[in-house]
Parts: structure tokens; sequence; C-alpha cells
């Protein structure tokens, strides 16, 4: 089996507050220090976005409550970065590919230090991870945390990682956790889907005037805006194309974010001659300004999705927001509920969609109805509390 495992590892290709959670970690969790873990997170890939702000939140979190915390990655990953500007301990490994070079350096940095749960994050070093402890047999725990929807290989190599390379699978919605049961055999009982929490404290509404004016955007325009790395599934393409259809006066579409589509999406605006009333921020430290000072938060993304911390956060601030039923979105934004849920890749859906939210009385009710719904059941204290409970399950003794 091991062979066939360090085949398959070779040949397979495969912003921020420092003081986010303090008030959750006074309010919430006592530690006493025989419950005190050493919780080291790995994370493989070099890209940037929600996994890896969550990753860096929910470590910090940990970390303020008074539990050990370590980040293993790339050095050529943000994530390194950020997790040192967040003052987070963080070791730069060659972990980005599967490599032997990198599968023993990790085996050697878990060798030498006290670990009680490592949480890999992606294909890449849950592999190396798992590898490492079959090599090293050292007695720590291991929860996968499976952030998108993206297929799983339904390969024999596949089901040994999640059903005994790992001791806990992590999802970030519900219809996830039953693609991991349905594609690898795994008991319901090893798998929970702890969504991504949003920080209440400062994802809340604010004053529209007074962000715009922080901003530098137009007090009287129309802001249909979209936080997200600019990335083809996103959906952004799909967006342009409805603002460009639409008749709505005095209207602009705020793009938050970046990434490899900007020159892509930079010259369809052109091409669609609705440059002028197209705002492209980039990547923002503090994204809260920009998302108090939209009309409407519009996610059309069409794959690889969990559920989007963006929409949680447009629905924290108080928008009416339009989703697509990609992951576990529409478990969040349940259509005409908490939000509107449109067709994937169709403009026309789209267009409707943004349409209906002219009706000041249904974004009001529904955007009341989706802040109530992520205050209720996304917060940050109820993803970190949910996380520390499965890291006691599964830690070994």
């Amino acid at each position: 089996m091991y062979a066939l495992l360090l085949w398959d590892i070779l040949c397979t290709n495969v912003d921020s507050a420092v003081s986010l959670y303090q008030t959750i970690i006074q309010k919430n969790i006592t530690m006493q220090k025989d419950t005190i873990l050493n919780i080291v997170h790995t994370e493989s890939s070099c890209g940037w976005g929600g996994q890896e702000i969550r990753i860096l939140d929910e470590a910090q979190g940990m970390m303020l409550a008074g539990h050990s915390l370590h980040i293993l990655c790339s050095a050529k990953s943000k994530i390194y970065h950020e997790a040192m500007k967040r003052q987070i301990p963080t070791t730069a490994l060659p972990i980005e590919r599967k490599k032997l070079k990198g599968l023993f350096a990790i085996k050697k940095w878990l060798k030498n230090h006290s670990v009680d749960i490592v949480n890999t994050h992606s294909s890449t070093d849950s592999w190396l991870v798992s590898l490492a402890r079959l090599l090293s047999k050292k007695n720590f725990s291991i929860v996968r945390t499976r952030h998108i929807s993206a297929p799983i290989k339904a390969t024999f190599a596949t089901r040994w990682l999640y059903n005994k390379g790992c001791d806990f699978v992590v999802t970030t919605g519900e219809r996830l956790c039953q693609y991991v049961i349905e594609s690898t055999g795994l008991p319901e009982n090893r798998v929970k889907s702890v969504p991504t929490g949003v920080d209440l404290e400062r994802f809340k509404e604010g004053n529209k005037e007074n962000s715009r004016e922080h901003c530098g955007l137009p007090q009287s325009a129309y802001i249909i805006g979209i936080l997200a790395t600019l990335r083809s599934w996103k959906g952004h393409r799909y967006l342009l194309e409805a603002f460009s259809q639409l008749n709505l006066d005095n209207s602009l579409l705020l793009i938050v974010g970046d990434g490899p589509g900007w020159d892509n999406l930079k010259a369809q605006a052109k091409q669609l001659n609705i440059e002028d009333n197209v705002i492209m921020t980039g990547n923002q430290s503090d994204v809260v300004p920009w998302l108090q000072s939209m009309d409407l938060f519009v996610l059309p993304s069409y794959a690889n999705e969990g559920v989007p911390q963006s929409l949680m956060q447009a629905m924290a601030v108080g928008l009416p927001v339009i989703g697509t039923a990609v992951g576990s979105v529409d478990e969040l934004v349940k259509d005409n509920s908490t939000g509107l849920i449109t067709k994937t890749q169709n403009t026309n859906a789209l267009i409707k969609s943004i349409v209906q939210f002219q009706s000041q009385i249904l974004a009001e009710q529904l955007s009341s109805a989706g802040q109530q719904h992520v205050q209720e059941y996304y917060s940050s204290d109820v993803m970190l509390a949910n996380m520390l409970n499965i890291f006691h399950k599964v830690r070994k003794i």
C-alpha cells in the first residue's frame, strides 16, 4: 500500500484585523491548562482567497484562546507573509508540490515539534502530512478541512487518504459533507460542516455616506458590487455582461479584489463600453467600508465554492445579495428568503435578479432576513467553538 501511495504523491498533478476574535474569545472560551492544544495548520496552495483567510483567522482565534499555533506553508505563498504580519508562528517548507523533498521536510518538522493536531487544507499538504505520519508513526491527529466543492477522485489512494490518512474531515457546508461521504465512503460520524464564520464586531452596518467618502466613491450612484478573487469561476464576466445591459440610472459596478483575471476583465469592460462605470480596486486590506458603500452584492460563481466568506460579510453589513446554487451557497442564501439565487453562467437570469432588487421593499426584507441568518448561524464564535470541539474529539491521548 505504501508503494502505491508514494507513487500517487510523485505522479499527481495536481485582509485582516489583529483584534479578530478577542471579544469572542473573552466571552465564549475559557481555557484550562490540561486542554491547551498544540495545533499546526498546513497549506500547500500559493493562492490567496477565502481559504487562506480562514486559516489565518482560525489560527489567530485559537492563539487568543490560549492554544499553541503554528502554520506550515510555502515561502512562495501570500499566506506565509500575511501570517508573519499577524505574528502567527510560521515556518516555510517546500510543500507546494507532491515531492519527496516536501515529504521529508514536513516529516522532519513534525518529528522535532510537539503536535496534537495537524489541520490540513489542500490536497498536496494533506497527502504530505498523512504520509509523514505513516512514515514516522508519530501520535498526532489529522483533521482535513475541505473548503470547496471541487471533484474528489474516485481512486483507492483517495479513499485511503480520507479514511485512513486523516482522523476527521471538516467541510464548509452540509452539501459538501454529503459529497465527501458519497465519494469516499467516510462514515457520517467522521465528517462535519463548519462554515467559515464572520467577525460580527467588524462586519456590521455602517454609515453609507461616510464609507463612500472614505473610499472615494460618488454619493449619489447606485453601486452593484462584488468582492472576490478575480478567478474565472467567480463569474465576474457574467456580472460585467449583465451590467452592460442594465438600464439603471447613475449606476456603477464595483469590483473589489485582485487575481489572474484582472487583465481579461479590464479588456471586457472596455469591449462592452462600460469601463467608465466599472471601478476595479484591487486587493483591499480593509474591505468593510467597500462593502458598506454598496447597494447590492452579487457573487455569480459557477464552481469551486463552499460557503463564500464575501457573501456572509455582505449579508452581515446588511446588503441584499444574489448568489448561485454552487457548493453550499444556497444554504446561506436561501432563495427569496435571505437573498436571491440565480442560474449559473446565465446573463439574462442575472439581469432579472438584479432588476428584482430595484424594489426597495424586497431589498429591505431580504437583507434584514439575511443579516439575521448570518448573525445566528455564521458567526466567528460558532466556527471557533465547533472547530475546538472537533480538535478535542479527535485528539490522540
